[in-house]
């Protein structure tokens, strides 16, 4: 004897429904490429991280193409704690010498990579984990900041070690991995013209690898609903002139402004549009893929 599930015929319509309003996206999606930035609060619960991987198959399985970059800066902190090695930041970015940089690789590369794969292929999927250093994908050079003494006013140069920015993108490998059923799972590590290894912010790769390839969309999943105006109100859309004129008046700052000008960075570069996205909302990737509402905010030309 069978029984049937105890929920109502109203809530499998109510999936049927929602189903049904989805296929005109998943057409319109089909056979194109969605380069997603997986970090923030996101990475720090195992139940996000199952439904994650969970979205990024369903996208994969009607056509979509997804490559997930991700970021680890509370893990890596948390690593050189450990190990008592002291590190600091300049303009946000983590001062990255010799002994620190392999701590990074090991931690982005290593634990953070393979565990982001591993719950992928638990969930009925197939990810390879790369970095930057695979198949020359992230050629990286040195980021260079300036700051003036407050004293004499006078400029010098930061050193902030091996802590670089991409110079040039080859996406041979992903070209490959598009005609398989894999996911490429990328950790944020480049090379240099020295075989030097860089440590590179997360959102700053995935802007770069979906300028480069033309992606139709950039997703960054973070810790905020989108952009807010000065009364707190969501930006639902965003073109490249209203972004910069809000980060000129002072309504996009602190943490955001890096990442919208990620998002202009790729668009400029030939990416279809950028979204900033709450990764603390469940399946908030197939919110903004396959409803008419969407989510976070969109930035486009």
């Amino acid at each position: 004897m069978k029984q049937r599930d105890s929920k109502t015929p109203e809530t499998w319509l109510k999936t049927a429904k929602t189903l049904s309003e989805a296929l005109p996206y998943m057409r319109e999606f089909s056979g194109e490429t969605f380069v997603i930035k997986y970090g923030g609060h996101a990475m720090g619960e195992e139940t996000l991280l199952h439904q994650f991987a969970r979205d990024v198959i369903l996208m994969k399985q009607v056509g979509i193409n997804p490559v997930v970059v991700h970021g680890g800066g509370p893990q890596i902190g948390k690593m050189l704690d450990r190990l008592k090695i002291k590190s600091s930041f300049v303009h946000g970015l983590r001062v990255t010498d010799a002994e620190t940089v392999e701590i990074v690789e090991m931690v982005l590369s290593g634990s953070i990579n393979k565990q982001i794969v591993t719950a992928i292929n638990e969930a009925g999927g197939k990810a390879i984990g790369l970095s930057g250093k695979d198949a020359g994908l992230i050629r990286a050079k040195r980021v260079t900041r300036k700051a003036k003494d407050p004293d004499s006013n006078i400029e010098r140069v930061l050193d902030l070690g091996f802590v670089g920015e991409p110079s040039h993108i080859d996406p041979a490998i992903l070209d490959t991995l598009y005609e398989s059923d894999i996911i490429p799972v990328i950790a944020p590590i480049g090379y240099g013209e020295n075989g030097e290894t860089f440590n590179i912010n997360a959102d700053t790769v995935a802007g770069s690898i979906a300028g480069a390839i033309e992606a139709r969309k950039l997703m960054i999943l973070t810790d905020v609903v989108g952009v807010l105006d000065k009364e707190k109100n969501l930006l639902s859309e965003l073109s490249l002139k209203e972004a910069r004129k809000l980060m000129k008046n002072g309504t996009i700052h602190g943490g955001m402004i890096p990442k919208i000008e990620t998002c202009i960075h790729a668009v400029e570069k030939g990416c279809s549009a950028a979204h900033i996205l709450d990764g603390r909302v469940a399946h908030v990737l197939l919110v903004e893929t396959f409803t008419e509402h969407g989510a976070g905010t969109m930035i486009m030309e």
